[in-house]
């Protein structure tokens, strides 16, 4: 179960679009009703706006802003999210990476932090992605995000993967890294994320699994 809203924020390459659209996908299925927010106005590349036809499919709310998927990437928002906050779904909003991402979630942190204990600003860190491959970095990043945002995190998402390379081994690797964080920032562990086919083979507690919908840049 899902809180009213879900931000979901972290450094560029983290997988926070992947994750989003598992979480949208696995809250669904589970009977909520679920409207994705593409916040995403850095990266022309991973977007949720990429996930029309599967949402569609599940019964998922899309907003995106006019420009996604086209030639054109504007910084421009088109929505309210404190009005999108307000309707009978279930929120989940996919932010740019860094601060930069996080200038445009600033923009409604006022509507958005009203919801107090129906929202939760999940931040997600992968050890295999340049930058934020040790804690002190990775903790730094997240309070820059908060800065930029106006907004508190709540819990930590360990979403370590090399993608389709990812093995059991590298998310074991990354339980010290992910306790790190958890630890320096005060923030609980929510989930560890992995490849669907690995659950069984791990034996770390709240494992999240996960396929990859996300296509590679060279595919796209």
């Amino acid at each position: 179960m899902i809180k009213k809203i879900t931000v979901i924020t972290g450094h560029y390459g983290t997988g926070k679009t992947n994750f989003s659209v598992n979480l949208a996908l696995n809250a669904s299925r589970n009977g909520e009703k679920i409207t994705v927010v593409d916040l995403d106005l850095v990266n022309p590349y991973f977007r949720t706006a990429d996930f029309r036809e599967l949402f569609a499919e599940n019964s998922i709310e899309l907003i995106a802003p006019d420009f996604a998927n086209s030639n054109l990437d504007v910084p421009s928002v088109q929505f309210d999210l404190g009005y999108l906050a307000g309707q009978d779904r279930k929120l989940i909003i996919d932010v740019g990476g860094d601060d930069a991402g996080a200038f445009a979630l600033g923009r409604f942190a006022d509507s958005l932090n009203a919801y107090n204990t129906e929202l939760d600003m999940l931040y997600i860190i992968n050890q295999r992605r340049n930058l934020t491959e040790n804690s002190d970095d990775a903790v730094s990043l997240m309070y820059e995000i908060e800065t930029a945002s106006r907004m508190k995190h709540t819990a930590i998402v360990n979403n370590t993967n090399l993608g389709y390379e990812t093995t059991a081994e590298i998310i074991m690797q990354s339980s010290d890294f992910a306790r790190e964080v958890s630890s320096q920032t005060g923030l609980p562990l929510r989930w560890t994320t992995c490849p669907a086919e690995l659950a069984e083979k791990l034996s770390i507690p709240d494992i999240f699994p996960v396929n990859i919908y996300v296509r590679p840049l060279w595919c796209i």
